[in-house]
Parts: structure tokens; sequence; C-alpha cells
């Protein structure tokens, strides 16, 4: 049976991301949904420089597999500041915080994103990055989002 972990808490948010509204308390609920919604989002500063956002994803239980793992991001840019931006999303176990991110367990990429149109980006993550994962509880994505 398929599972999906979704951001259930903001985790870390030194960076000041807020959610469409310019919002900042509980953004992680603009992006918790099980279909994909443009109407709500979260979103940096204009011109970040490696900006971080962390969320806790919620629990899901070991599915005693090593395939079907998937790392789903969407993106684009605000039509106010036409910027070009490269995003990087981090599934990461047991983060504390920056000091302590836990351990890195796969990367999906996005560089160059220019458009206002939402794009859709997957990342299956190999049997030995799914095997890394020995906590399905303390799961994080840990998002960078970058003006080059």
């Amino acid at each position: 049976m398929a599972q999906f972990a979704r951001p259930s808490a903001d985790t870390n948010n030194p960076d000041a991301y807020t959610d469409q509204g310019g919002g900042s308390s509980t953004i992680y609920a603009t992006i918790d949904e099980s279909v994909a919604s443009d109407s709500d989002y979260i979103r940096t500063v204009v011109s970040p420089t490696n900006d971080v956002y962390v969320t806790k994803l919620s629990n899901v239980t070991d599915p005693l597999s090593s395939t079907g793992h998937i790392m789903r991001m969407r993106t684009s840019c605000d039509q106010d500041a036409q910027e070009t931006l490269d995003f990087t999303l981090q599934l990461r176990q047991g983060y504390v915080s920056e000091g302590s991110p836990g351990t890195l367990i796969a990367t999906l990429s996005r560089a160059g994103v220019s458009s206002t149109t939402w794009t859709d980006s997957s990342y299956t993550l190999s049997g030995a990055e799914a095997d890394a994962i020995t906590d399905y509880t303390s799961l994080y994505y840990r998002l960078l989002i970058n003006k080059p």
C-alpha cells in the first residue's frame, strides 16, 4: 500500500520563508496537500542566498522495500521578482538544527528556474538511499533556494 510523507511541521526557518500571503506561522500547511495547489505555497525573499527552510515529514511505516521511494517538488518563480533561481531539496533523517542536520539521504535539484509556470520534479531514491532510512518517523525535507 502506498504511503505519502507530507510536511507536518515548520522545523527551521532561519531565512524567513513565508506563505503566499506573507504569513510566517505554520507555513508547512501551504505545502502539505495530497493534490498540488498553485494557490498556496511557500516563498523566500527576493534574491535568496542559499536560504534554508526545513519541514518535518509526517510519520510513515517502514515499507520493508528498497523500491518506490520518490521525492517530489513543485517550483516556479515569483512574477514580481523576475529572477532565475536554483532549488535544492534534501531528504534528511534526524534533523535537529543547521549545526546538527542529521543524515543526508537524497537530493533533488532544479537549476535555472525562471518561469512563473509551476513545474513538477521528482527523484526516485536508489536502493542504497532507501536502505539508508532507518527511522521513517524522523524524516525531514530541507529546502535551499539560491539566486546564482
